[in-house]
C-alpha cells in the first residue's frame, strides 16, 4: 500500500507496488495479498440487531422509574400492583421494537445488492472477476459506464470523465489522465486518481489499484461514519429530564408524608403503604406507551408522504430543528445537466423559444460532436430511460430530441469516419464525419478556444460569412452574459472541407449552448416554508463556489446577496475559533467531510437543533453526527442511507416540510397530553399526601391509582396525540434548543389543574367520611369513582388558547369522544361486575354518594374552563 501515489509518475506507482502493468500480478501473487488485504468490501455493522432495537426501548429515566415503583410494590407484597406496573414497560417495548424495525426493514429494501464483475489483466491475460477479489497491485481496466470498483491510479487514458459527485458533490464528470500531482493536491484536484464508487461517463483507462476496502477514500469516509456519535434527540433529552424530576418529586413528597406521619404515630406499616401509594401515583405509566404510539402513528403518516423514519423519536426532532444542512447536488438541484439556453449568430438574440428550423446549423454541430447515447424514441418521439455519457452530451441530444432532431438520423447522411479527443489543453474536441464531395467537421469547446479558430459565422440562412475582430468580441462578450446567468457555457462550430486534416482552423461559429443543473421544483417553496417556520436553510457542498452561489440565489436560500466560504476558508475560521463568521455563512463550498462534521458541531454548540440531508458518501458522517439525517431514497448512496435517521423515498426536499409539520404537531401533542397526565398524576399525589398530611386513612389504593393512570386516563391521552394541528404551526419559530416539555407556563397548568382536582377529589372524601357519615370502604370509592371521571373530563381542559369553549379541536375530535365513551364505560363495568369492584374494592354507594361523586366529576372540568377564560381574557393582545 503506498501512500499519496498521485505524486509518483505512472511506472514509479507500479514499481512501488511490485507489479509491471503490462502482464499484471501473478496467481500466486493475488493470492499472498488477498490473504494480507482481506476482501475488497466495506465493512458494514449490518445495521441495528434486532436484540438492540428491543434493548433500546428500555432505556430512558422513565422506564426506570417504573421498575423502581414495581419493585417496592413486590417487596412489600403487592404482586398485583408489581405485574401490572411491569407490564407497561414491556408493552411499550413491544410497540416500539414493531415499529422501528418495520422502518428499518423499508430502510434495508432499498439497499442495492450484487457482486460487481471488473476486468484486471493477471498473469498477462484479461480476466473478468469479483470486484471483492481485487488487491493493491491489480491493473484494472475500466471504461465508460463502469463504477470504479478501487481507489486506482490512471496509468493510460482516453478521453476519460469521471462522475465524483457521490464523493466530491462536484455536479460535472471530471477529466481524468496520468500525469502525477502534487503530494499535497486535496482530493478533487487528484486528477491521476479513480475513486472506489465513482461512475466513468466517458473514455476508458487502464488503472493501478493501490487502496481496496477500508483503505480506500470511501473506505475512509465510512470508517468516520461509524465514530461519528449519533444525538440523543431533542424528545429522549425532554422526557429523560421530565423523568429526572419526577424522582425529585416523589422523594419529596414521600419525605414530607414520612415526617409528618412518624410526628401523628401513624405505623410504620401504614406508611409504607402510602409510600408506595405515592411511588405508583408520581409515576405517569401510560406516558411511555402513549408517547410511543404518538410517535409510531407519526412514522405511518410519513411513511405514507414518502419519507421513511428509522427512530421513533426522530421524527418530533425535525419539529424542534433550527438549522438545516443541506448538500446541492441531487438534493436541491435535479444532479442531471439540461440545456438552459441556446444562442445563435443569425440574428444576435437567445432563443428563448427554440424552433428547429432557426437551430439547425447549431443543432447539427452539437448532435454530430457527441459521444453519448440516447435509448431509442418512443412512438411520440420522446424517448425514454436516461442517456448514458457525459451529462452535457446527453443533455445535448435531449435537447435535440426535443425539437425533432434525431443523433441517428444526421449520421445516416453524415456518418462519423473520425475525431479529435476532447484535449483538457485545447479544451476542444472535434467529430469528422463523410460528405459526398469532402468532410463535414463539427467542434465544440470553451467559448474562448472556438472562437479564437473560427474566420467565419454563420448567418440566418447557414452560410459563412466573415467573423472579424470586432465581431469576435462581440462573441466573447455575449458569451460573459450568458456566464454571468450561472450558465455552464460551451461554443459550437463547423468546416465543410475536402480534407479531415487540422480540424481546428478555419472554423464557422454556429453558436451557444448553456446548461443549468437545475433546482428541483419542490426546493423553492419548501425553503420559503423553512424560513417562515424560523428554520435557517444552510447550503453545504463539495461543488465549486460559483456554482453553489447560483444555485443558492435561485431556490431563494436568502433574500439578499447569499455569503459564501470555501473549505479552505472554513478550515482557517475553526482553526481561529471564529464561529461567529462560519454560523452566519448562507453557503460553504468544498468543504471536506471533516469540515461538514465541525460545522454541524459549531451550530450545536451555538444551540441550535441541526438537520442534515444529503445523499452522498461524503455526506454520511455529517448525517449521523447531526440531531437528525436525511438521506435520499432514489439518488442516496447505500452508506448515506444506512447513517440517517430518515431517508426520503421520492428525493423530495419539500417532504421535509411536510416532516417539520409532523415534527411540530407531535411534540404540541406530546407536551398537550403530558400537561394532563401529569396534572392528573399531581392531584393524585396531592390527594393522598394531603390525606395523610391531615390524619385520614388512605383515601386511594395503590392498585385504583393504577387503573387510572392505565386505563382511564390512558385513552383521552391517546385521543391527545391524534390531532392533527393547523396551519398556524408552520408559522411560528423553532422552539429554543434547551425548552423543556413542561415550560414554566405548562408547568403553573399542571400546578393549577391538578389543584382543581384534588381539592374537588379530596373535599368530596372528607365530606362522605365527616358530613355523610359514609363508610371508609364508601369514602375510597367515592374518591376513586370522582377522580377517575374527573380525570377523563379534565381532557378538555387541554384546548389550544384563545379557542372557543365549546366549539374547538377537541370537541370536534372524534377520538376524544370515543375516548369518553370507552372510559366511562370502563368506570361503569368495575362498579357493575362483582368481580371488578372487589378486586379494585369498590364497595356500592348511595344516592349521597353518587352526588358527590358527580359534583367531584364535574367542578374542575367547569372551573378550568373559567379560569382558562378569565386569564386569556386578562392576558395582553
Amino acid at each position: 500500500m503506498t501512500d499519496r501515489t498521485w505524486s509518483l509518475t505512472a511506472q514509479a506507482a507500479a514499481d512501488s507496488l511490485g507489479v509491471d502493468p503490462e502482464l499484471g500480478l501473478t496467481a500466486d501473487e493475488v493470492a499472498k495479498r488477498q490473504a494480507l488485504h482481506g476482501p475488497n468490501e466495506i465493512a458494514s455493522k449490518g445495521g441495528r440487531s434486532r436484540l438492540a432495537i428491543f434493548i433500546k426501548q428500555f432505556r430512558s429515566v422513565l422506564v426506570a422509574l417504573l421498575v423502581v415503583a414495581a419493585a417496592l410494590s413486590a417487596a412489600f407484597g403487592q404482586w398485583a400492583e408489581a405485574l401490572a406496573v411491569l407490564m407497561v414497560p414491556v408493552l411499550n417495548a413491544f410497540i416500539g421494537y414493531f415499529t422501528e424495525l418495520r422502518a428499518t426493514r423499508s430502510v434495508e429494501s432499498l439497499r442495492r445488492l450484487g457482486t460487481t464483475m471488473v476486468t484486471a489483466r493477471r498473469g498477462g491475460a484479461l480476466e473478468r472477476i469479483a470486484s471483492t477479489e481485487l488487491v493493491p497491485g491489480d491493473v484494472l481496466l475500466i471504461e465508460a459506464g463502469d463504477v470504479v470498483a478501487a481507489d486506482a491510479r490512471v496509468l493510460r487514458s482516453s478521453r476519460l470523465q469521471v462522475d465524483e459527485s457521490p464523493l466530491t458533490g462536484e455536479s460535472l464528470p471530471v477529466s481524468k489522465d496520468s500525469a502525477a500531482v502534487s503530494a499535497d493536491a486535496p482530493l478533487h484536484e487528484r486528477d491521476c486518481v479513480l475513486y472506489k464508487g465513482t461512475a466513468v461517463t466517458r473514455g476508458s483507462a487502464e488503472a493501478l489499484v493501490f487502496a481496496t476496502g477500508m483503505h480506500t477514500e470511501l473506505g475512509r469516509i465510512s470508517a468516520l461514519t461509524e465514530s461519528a456519535e449519533a444525538e440523543s434527540t431533542p424528545l429522549e433529552k425532554r422526557l429523560d429530564a421530565l423523568g429526572r424530576s419526577l424522582i425529585w418529586v416523589t422523594a419529596l413528597v414521600a419525605v414530607l408524608v414520612t415526617a409528618t406521619g412518624l410526628g401523628s404515630g401513624k405505623s410504620i406499616v401504614v406508611l409504607l403503604q402510602t409510600a408506595i401509594a405515592l411511588a405508583v401515583a408520581t409515576v405517569p405509566e401510560g406516558l411511555p406507551i402513549i408517547a410511543t404510539l404518538t410517535l409510531a402513528r407519526g412514522v405511518r403518516r410519513m411513511a405514507d408522504r414518502n419519507a421513511l423514519v428509522s427512530r421513533l423519536a426522530a421524527v418530533e426532532a425535525l419539529g424542534a430543528t433550527s438549522v438545516i444542512l443541506t448538500d446541492k447536488t441531487g438534493t436541491l438541484t435535479e444532479n442531471r445537466m439540461r440545456v438552459a439556453t441556446a444562442w445563435t449568430p443569425a440574428d444576435g438574440t437567445v432563443v428563448d423559444a427554440p424552433d428547429a428550423a432557426a437551430l439547425a446549423p447549431l443543432l447539427r454541430v452539437a448532435t454530430l460532436c457527441n459521444d453519448a447515447e440516447l435509448p431509442p424514441p418512443t412512438v411520440d418521439g420522446t424517448g425514454t430511460g436516461t442517456g448514458i455519457g457525459d451529462p452535457m452530451e446527453v443533455a445535448l441530444l435531449t435537447y435535440a430530441r426535443s425539437l425533432g432532431v434525431e443523433r441517428s438520423d444526421l449520421l445516416s447522411t453524415l456518418p462519423r469516419v473520425g475525431e479529435e479527443a476532447f484535449d483538457p489543453d485545447l479544451k476542444m474536441m472535434a467529430t469528422v464525419h463523410q460528405r459526398p464531395d469532402g468532410y463535414y467537421i463539427a467542434v465544440k469547446g470553451g467559448p474562448g478556444q472556438v472562437l479564437q479558430r473560427c474566420t467565419h459565422q454563420l448567418d440566418a440562412h447557414g452560410e459563412r460569412v466573415p467573423l472579424s475582430a470586432a465581431g469576435r468580441e462581440e462573441l466573447l462578450e455575449r458569451n460573459r452574459r450568458l456566464a454571468n446567468s450561472d450558465l455552464r457555457v460551451l461554443a459550437f462550430a463547423e468546416r465543410e472541407s475536402l480534407s479531415p486534416a487540422d480540424p481546428y482552423r478555419d472554423l464557422s461559429f454556429a453558436g451557444f449552448i448553456g446548461f443549468l443543473d437545475p433546482p428541483r421544483s419542490d426546493v423553492a417553496p419548501a425553503i420559503a416554508a423553512c424560513r417562515a417556520a424560523g428554520i435557517r436553510v444552510v447550503m453545504v457542498t463539495g461543488d465549486q463556489p460559483a456554482t453553489a452561489r447560483s444555485i443558492a440565489s435561485r431556490v431563494g436560500l436568502v433574500s439578499d446577496e447569499p455569503k459564501v466560504l470555501t473549505g479552505t476558508e472554513v478550515e482557517g475560521l475553526l482553526e481561529r475559533g471564529e464561529r461567529s463568521a462560519l454560523l452566519a455563512a448562507d453557503v460553504l463550498a468544498r468543504v471536506t467531510p471533516e469540515q461538514k462534521l465541525r460545522l454541524i458541531e459549531a451550530h450545536q454548540q451555538n444551540g441550535e437543533i441541526v438537520a442534515m440531508t444529503g445523499d452522498g458518501v461524503n455526506d454520511a458522517p455529517a448525517l449521523k453526527r447531526a440531531d437528525i439525517g436525511i438521506a435520499m431514497g432514489l439518488r442516496g448512496t447505500e452508506v448515506a442511507r444506512e447513517a440517517a435517521d430518515m431517508v426520503l423515498k421520492d428525493d423530495a426536499f419539500g417532504t421535509i416540510t411536510a416532516a417539520v409539520r409532523e415534527g411540530r404537531v407531535i411534540f404540541d401533542n406530546i407536551r398537550a397530553f403530558v400537561v394532563y397526565l401529569m396534572s392528573c398524576n399531581l392531584s393524585e399525589i396531592a390527594v393522598i399526601g394531603a390525606a395523610a398530611a391531615l390524619g385520614f386513612p388512605l383515601p386511594l389504593l395503590p392498585l385504583q391509582i393504577l387503573f387510572i393512570n392505565l386505563v382511564t386516563d390512558v385513552f383521552p391521552a391517546l385521543a391527545l396525540g391524534t390531532l392533527s394541528g393547523d396551519d398556524s404551526v408552520l408559522k411560528r419559530r423553532a422552539r429554543p434548543a434547551g425548552e423543556a416539555i413542561l415550560a414554566s407556563r405548562q408547568w403553573r397548568s399542571v400546578v393549577g389543574y391538578s389543584a382543581l382536582l384534588s381539592v374537588c377529589v379530596l373535599g368530596a372524601f372528607m365530606l362522605a367520611l365527616r358530613v355523610f357519615d359514609l363508610s371508609e370502604a364508601e369514602a375510597i370509592t367515592v374518591s376513586f369513582i370522582s377522580l377517575a371521571a374527573a380525570q377523563i373530563l379534565h381532557v378538555f381542559n387541554m384546548r389550544e388558547p384563545g379557542s372557543h369553549p365549546l366549539l374547538n379541536s377537541l370537541t370536534r375530535a372524534p377520538w376524544v369522544w370515543a375516548a369518553l365513551v370507552v372510559c366511562f364505560a370502563l368506570i361503569a363495568l368495575v362498579v357493575a361486575v362483582p368481580p371488578l369492584a372487589a378486586l379494585l374494592s369498590v364497595t356500592p354507594l348511595s344516592a349521597t354518594g353518587w352526588w358527590l361523586v358527580a359534583a367531584a366529576t364535574t367542578g374542575p372540568a367547569l372551573l378550568g374552563a373559567i379560569f382558562k377564560q378569565v386569564s386569556w381574557a386578562r392576558a395582553p393582545g
